[in-house]
């Protein structure tokens, strides 16, 4: 009875290291769909090298009695379990690009176990421990599902012993306990075979430990192997067998092969990349632009005097400023424009005064919001009353004055929580009112309070069309930021970003500095939500802009108002009316968008890109409708990106200029 129970006991015990082994490829198999695939630098490299270590689970079967010729013991030993030490380096081979390889694995391999203990015929308990040492060689064919980091592989063992020797033991019989102990037995047993041919069969995973952006890539691969008892006789005498079941991990290092660069936009996980170089622009362009006048004067918290940095004349200077005068409002070079052209703003008041004297007739409204209520802002409207009055001479009954909380288009909407100091910056100021069409834009059945613009002329700098582009088409918008390390000729590295927006655009000087021309490699670096990385790759040839023959060219700005992406109905007709006639045939149109600094970076993306189109689609229906061909439109949307944009956001005056579509009209040479 006790030998049926040891039986089914037995039986259960290599069940259950079965059930382990299928265990461990299950759960492996499961670990592999946490590994990333993903792009980057360096090639996943097909050669490695390092080494392996685990635990041998043996698990010894049949009987053994005959140790050796000069002892055999009284009792027969039958089975056996123990835990053997298993080292040995390792050399793999798998191309990235197949899912089959091999892998060679040579080193030491320990077989050791304790059999059960067994009762002699004196009543005495008897214990047998062999040690058996081999030096292990195990190549293996290995196939990868899919290609992916789960693998299985299976292949011969050869094994060479180095070790044989047992120790057996004889306890006392518990009958008698004062019994002096027989000393225990040690030797090498005999008939070991000298060498062994079996197989093994089994599953791991590779974990990689750094980012393939480094050359040298490290791997830890842990793995279980299964080796049945076929072949795995360590004695050419009686029917003892050994099982192994195996855990253990390889650590292995690999040397990538930098990823080839291509030119073409390069297409994974629903990314594309793109970089435009466009080609030197052999051009200095004239621009004639019409910059738009915000019929606003912002003022300083706590104060009802003009804030200084508007241009205020004295009286006896009035006489020497004159709007369409040449050369008042031309900036030397269109690379300052922010500056520059912001000086025609801040003589606002200036060119009120001289257009209210031009047009004796004409009148204005002075409409004055304040936080602190409509006295407060009464006493902002007459300081600006008293400076057209007093300077340039106006009749004061030409000039009427009002007081408010709010301005008529409040950029502080109910229910509004962020950023609304910024905002109420924006809605302390006074209003200039008209419905005189001397000041007007000119459209007749339309009530505006939109002034005529201002024109300016000046030499453009490097134009816009002669940027670096760089676009990333995140179609399921799984990126959380991007950056880009361009890298020169001589190795040198320059990084640019982070950005949030689907483009950016670069002049070529801030790549080449004072080089007139350069091959770069350019990575795109994209983070995910989850904090893992996409690079793509690209090449370009960027060359420096240098002007070289005279070309001209028309701007005009559309302004916006706070958080709103469609154009009034002043300036659909302006850009039906105006802008549209003026295209040549032929010519190029750039359309950027933009927004100030307040509200979500991503959301000002979108809302830039939706003023743009908004433009866009206003004057492709009206060039279709005039009938002019071959014009081309590109179209952009620049957020709030400070390198961008037309004016700073310091001041509420910038904010509102910032919140615009800018349109450049380039003729075909």
């Amino acid at each position: 009875m006790n030998t049926y129970i040891k039986s089914i006991d037995r039986a259960q015990k290599y069940l259950c290291s079965t059930k382990r082994f299928m265990l461990c490829i299950i759960i492996l198999a499961g670990l592999h769909s946490f590994v990333n695939a993903q792009v980057y630098k360096y090639e996943k490299p097909s050669w490695w090298f390092g080494a392996a270590a685990g635990a041998n689970f043996n698990f010894h079967r049949g009987s053994t009695q005959q140790l050796n010729a000069a002892f055999t013991p009284p009792v027969v030993f039958h089975d056996g379990d123990g835990i053997g030490l298993y080292l040995a380096p390792l050399i793999e081979y798998n191309n990235p690009a197949s899912a089959w390889g091999i892998m060679f694995q040579a080193g030491y391999d320990n077989r050791s176990s304790t059999f059960d203990q067994v009762i002699s015929d004196c009543n005495c308990p008897a214990d047998l421990s062999v040690n058996l040492n081999y030096i292990t060689v195990e190549p293996s064919l290995r196939f990868a599902p899919g290609k992916s980091n789960f693998y299985l592989f299976a292949g011969p063992r050869f094994a060479f012993n180095m070790d044989k020797s047992f120790t057996y033991a004889l306890g006392r019989n518990p009958a008698f306990p004062d019994q002096e102990l027989t000393p225990p037995v040690k030797g090498d047993l005999n008939n070991v075979r000298e060498s062994l041919i079996s197989a093994q069969i089994g599953a791991g995973l590779d974990i990689p430990l750094n980012s393939r952006d480094n050359k040298i890539q490290a791997i830890l691969s842990p793995f279980v192997s299964f080796q049945p008892y076929f072949g795995q006789l360590p004695r050419n005498v009686e029917t003892w067998n050994v099982t192994t079941l195996r855990a253990g991990a390889g650590l292995k290092f690999g040397r990538g092969r930098e990823i080839p660069i291509v030119n073409a936009a390069m297409q994974m996980d629903d990314i594309q990349f793109t970089v435009k170089s466009p080609k030197n622009i052999p051009s200095q362009r004239v621009v004639a632009e019409s910059f738009p006048l915000r019929n606003y004067i912002f003022f300083d918290l706590g104060s009802t005097e003009i804030p200084k940095r508007y241009v205020l004349l004295k009286k006896d200077q009035v006489k020497d400023f004159k709007e369409n005068q040449a050369g008042v409002f031309e900036p030397d070079n269109l690379a300052d424009r922010s500056e520059k052209v912001m000086l025609v703003y801040y003589n606002l008041l200036n060119v009120m005064g001289d257009r209210l004297v031009r047009n004796p007739s004409a009148s204005i409204t002075l409409v004055g919001s304040s936080e602190k209520g409509a006295e407060d802002g009464m006493k902002m409207a007459e300081s600006v009353k008293n400076y057209l009055s007093s300077v340039f001479g106006i009749n004061s009954s030409r000039i009427v004055v009002e007081g408010g909380s709010k301005p008529k288009l409040p950029s502080v909407q109910p229910g509004g929580t962020l950023e609304l100091d910024l905002l109420k910056a924006g809605d302390r100021r006074v209003s200039i009112e008209s419905n005189s069409p001397e000041l007007l834009m000119e459209f007749g059945d339309v009530k505006s309070k939109s002034f005529k613009p201002i024109q300016i002329k000046a030499i453009q700098g490097a134009p816009f069309d002669s940027y670096v582009s760089f676009s990333v088409d995140d179609k399921d918008n799984i990126l959380k930021f991007w950056t880009l390390e361009v890298t020169d000729e001589k190795g040198k590295v320059r990084n640019f970003g982070p950005y949030t927006g689907k483009n950016v655009f670069l002049s070529g000087k801030s790549i080449l500095g004072d080089q007139p021309s350069g091959d770069f490699k350019i990575a795109m670096k994209g983070t995910k939500e989850d904090g893992s990385t996409i690079i793509k790759y690209s090449t370009a040839e960027i060359v420096l802009w240098t002007p070289k023959k005279d070309q001209e060219g028309m701007r005009y700005s559309i302004l916006y108002e706070f958080n709103d992406s469609k154009a009034t109905e002043i300036y659909e007709k302006y850009l039906n009316d105006v802008i549209t006639p003026s295209i040549p045939q032929g010519s190029k149109v750039y359309i950027h968008g933009y927004t100030d600094t307040i509200g979500d970076e991503l959301n000002n993306y979108n809302l830039s890109l939706a003023r743009a189109k908004d433009v866009h689609k206003i004057m492709m229906n009206s060039v279709k409708k005039a009938g002019t061909k071959d014009v081309t439109f590109e179209v952009y949307g620049f957020g709030e990106d400070s390198a961008l944009s037309p004016f700073k956001n310091n001041l509420p005056e910038e904010r509102f200029y910032n919140r615009t579509v800018i349109i450049d009209i380039i003729p075909q040479n």
